[in-house]
């Protein structure tokens, strides 16, 4: 009786997880698919033809968007959040390993903003910028706004890691005489490393395809989500399926870099252990 009940659960949760897939690809899927539309395709099935012509095409000028320094400026923000993601995150999850006066405080100030609508944190943020007689940017406002979404996020992570992490290893390198910055570059940072490294892929990943709270703090120039949105009531041809193909395969290469980091990492830590 037992084992009828386990193979019934088992199907049923099999096929609640073939159905969230579905659920969860299906729409890529059809993306992916419209994407190899033949020259004269439109934007819905059936398939006019299979051909890459709307991937050459997304290199060549559009009549309406800018793919390209959409897609630079989406990357460099996305860098320039990761790179500062990751020092504060470390930096913060440092400090809160111990109690000091007003941390409660902080801490909840820290993650305010994640309860915050994302629009209103753009909109504020955009009208700031305005009364300081400042021109709203990529680089400046939507770098502010970016970071008060993914800070948090990264803040928390670090608070995990290390409410996970022994002291005894810092004691043990202190003990041999190692210096408080010889314990954090040899013991310390090589073992939280692999955390760090998913810090900065989360901050990464969640600016690059911000909407909310770019829309009002990018100013003159489009990121590339903007530039897609924008793009959507104006191009009548596959090539913006295309584009999402290629940015689908882009965020997928980040991710695999990053485990392919991890996974290095953690080789090396087995060597030297």
């Amino acid at each position: 009786m037992n084992h009828e009940k386990r193979t019934f659960e088992f199907y049923v949760l099999s096929a609640f997880f073939i159905l969230f897939v579905l659920f969860l690809y299906g729409p890529l899927s059809a993306v992916l698919i419209l994407s190899f539309q033949g020259p004269d395709g439109g934007l819905t099935f059936p398939l006019n033809g299979v051909s890459l012509h709307w991937f050459f095409n997304l290199f060549e000028q559009q009549a309406v968007g800018d793919f390209g320094a959409s897609f630079k400026r989406s990357f460099s923000l996305g860098l320039m959040v990761m790179i500062v993601n990751v020092v504060v995150s470390l930096l913060a999850g440092l400090a809160f390993r111990h109690k000091f006066r007003g941390s409660t405080t902080l801490f909840y100030l820290t993650v305010a903003s994640l309860v915050v609508p994302s629009i209103i944190i753009s909109l504020g943020i955009g009208v700031v910028f305005q009364q300081f007689g400042l021109r709203p940017a990529w680089y400046s406002s939507a770098f502010g706004a970016h970071l008060t979404w993914t800070l948090p996020f990264g803040v928390l992570i670090m608070f995990a890691v290390f409410n996970r992490f022994s002291p005894a290893y810092e004691e043990a390198a202190r003990d041999l005489g190692a210096t408080s910055w010889q314990t954090f570059h040899h013991v310390l940072l090589p073992m939280i490393a692999p955390s760090l490294i998913g810090v900065g892929l989360f901050g990464f990943t969640l600016s690059y395809d911000e909407f909310a709270r770019t829309l009002m703090t990018s100013g003159t120039y489009n990121t590339l989500p903007l530039e897609i949105y924008g793009m959507t009531t104006n191009v009548t041809t596959p090539v913006l399926y295309a584009l999402g193909t290629v940015t689908t395969l882009f965020s997928f290469s980040i991710i695999l870099l990053a485990l392919a980091g991890i996974w290095i990492m953690r080789r090396r830590q087995a060597r030297a252990i």
